[in-house]
């Protein structure tokens, strides 16, 4: 009896794990945190996203889209913050996403980013310099 009772355990335990993994494409949308709202989408065999708002990305009149002027590169300085690529090269890897790129508006920089959904509307991204443990996590909620 104890024999069949973990047989069945062990059974539905493995089952709901596999039940649990989410499908690679289950990323694309649009998501939002508190600090900001991008829509992933599939570029290839990566996921990138691109920047619909954040919570200064707007000049004093409400409307017009604040310029990249911490760009390193001069040329893209004057590009619109909104719209730009934020995330780009996201690969998904035995069942989580790694070795992305996030450009960062706020000071020019470019981090290391990885995630996991956690459902199929929770995401939980990292981007971090050099290790994850010192990076920032971002935990959004899919809005479409």
């Amino acid at each position: 009896m104890k024999r069949t009772f973990l047989a069945v355990m062990i059974l539905l335990s493995s089952m709901a794990s596999f039940a649990q993994k989410l499908q690679a494409d289950q990323i694309l949308g649009t998501w939002q945190c508190s600090d900001y709202k991008i829509e992933v989408y599939k570029s290839g065999n990566t996921y990138s996203a691109k920047l619909l708002w954040s919570k200064d990305m707007f000049e004093a009149d409400g409307k017009t889209s604040k310029k990249d002027i911490k760009n390193p590169d001069a040329k893209l300085k004057d590009r619109p913050v909104l719209g730009l690529t934020h995330i780009t090269a996201l690969v998904y890897k035995d069942g989580e996403y790694a070795d992305g790129k996030l450009y960062s508006v706020q000071d020019g920089n470019t981090y290391s980013l990885k995630g996991k959904l956690n459902s199929v509307n929770d995401l939980e991204t990292r981007g971090y310099k050099g290790v994850p443990m010192l990076g920032k996590t971002f935990k959004w909620k899919r809005i479409q």
